[in-house]
């Protein structure tokens, strides 16, 4: 048994000796900061709560206003049916705005109004909208417009192809590898890395743009690094001109970056509170009008809420349907939505720290989150 201990040992050694010389030779320094903030804090993958390991910028606050109150608010409880799941996927907010008002809002685990969470791929629809508000503007001529006018490297072969719309309904035929299980994958240097721009520019379009649907984050951060471009400002300060201080938010965002005065993680990495993110589905709610302003182009947000190459996918907004109500939302990684529902003059936020299995592009745990939502109110 000694014997078996002994070369056991020696075993993990080796697999360690040969993993860091495969850092070291790739270069891949970011698998380090992974590895400490994952594996070494007894976890698998991110934390909605680790914004603080990066540099962040700011997102500014204008004016607030406060979210009006319904006679309502929070006169009825989550049923006890759908209460289980809440608790199984560690919710750790849900937030009810109907009729432009909050009706319901609850927390758990020591979160709150005011707690900073990452919305990880939430972002994404944020990134479209700053994209529609940057159209609007001129700054971008239209969907059509290729990548290439803003970015010379996209001037060639089939990169020349590429388009904001492509990248709108992750369509971009590029060579991202999507996968949230390899060290070695876009997703994972991107987070950890501290060159997102460069680790994205070595990726090429190998097939013709327009014409599938395949989710890769790079064609997310590819818009932000776009609207940098052309709005001549960083996204966050964007973001705050343009949409957080128009939409009232009462609090600061913090958008994550590659290195501490890099760029923003334009893929993921916004983080914000329920309350606030609540606003950005109210704004699509109301076509793109917030306080009497069209923020957003009327068109670009009817078309974004529609199914373009994939029937669950719009302009980086998915859509699903839940007892024969239309809805699209906003999506991260780990359970966290922002759901419209026109039909019913409804947003619903949910936070949290698992989800459910997807199925047919639907997180099953989204429609249970609806249904509360939907007896309740």
């Amino acid at each position: 048994m000694k014997k078996f201990f002994k070369w056991v040992g020696y075993i993990i050694l080796a697999i360690l000796i040969i993993l860091n010389l495969v850092i070291i030779i790739t270069g891949r320094f970011y698998i380090y900061k992974a590895v400490a903030n994952t594996y070494l804090k007894g976890r698998s993958g991110p934390s909605i709560d680790e914004y603080g390991i990066f540099p962040n910028r700011i997102v500014k606050t204008g004016t607030p206003r406060p979210w009006p109150v319904s006679k309502d608010y929070n006169k009825k409880s989550i049923y006890p049916r759908y209460l289980a799941d809440f608790v199984r996927l560690q919710t750790e907010a849900f937030v009810i705005i109907k009729n432009d008002s909050i009706c319901f809002e609850q927390y758990w685990d020591g979160y709150s109004d005011t707690s900073h969470t990452n919305s990880f791929s939430m972002a994404k629809s944020i990134v479209s909208i700053l994209t529609g508000i940057a159209i609007q503007e001129g700054k971008i001529k239209s969907v059509n417009e290729h990548v290439y006018d803003f970015i010379p490297q996209f001037k060639t072969g089939m990169d020349s192809l590429l388009t904001i719309k492509d990248l709108l309904t992750m369509s971009s035929g590029m060579n991202y590898e999507e996968s949230y299980i390899s060290p070695f994958a876009y997703p994972a240097e991107g987070y950890y890395g501290n060159d997102l721009i460069g680790n994205t520019l070595k990726y090429k379009v190998t097939e013709q743009p327009g014409k599938q649907f395949i989710y890769k984050s790079g064609n997310s951060f590819l818009l932000g690094y776009i609207l940098t471009i052309a709005t001549k400002q960083t996204l966050a300060d964007y973001a705050a001109e343009k949409l957080w201080q128009p939409l009232g938010a009462e609090h600061p965002a913090f958008w994550s970056l590659d290195h501490e005065g890099g760029i923003e993680k334009s893929y993921c990495c916004f983080n914000s509170n329920a309350l606030d993110f609540a606003r950005l589905g109210e704004l699509y709610l109301d076509s793109g009008k917030c306080g009497g302003m069209q923020l957003v182009p009327k068109d670009y947000v009817e078309t974004s809420m529609k199914p373009a190459l994939d029937e669950h996918y719009g302009y980086n907004w998915w859509i699903l349907n839940c007892d024969g109500h239309n809805v699209p939302y906003c999506r991260g990684i780990l359970g966290q939505y922002i759901f419209v529902i026109p039909d019913k003059h409804m947003v619903v936020v949910r936070l949290g720290k698992k989800r459910g299995p997807v199925e047919n592009n639907v997180p099953t745990d989204a429609l249970t989150f609806l249904r509360a939502a939907f007896e309740m109110y």
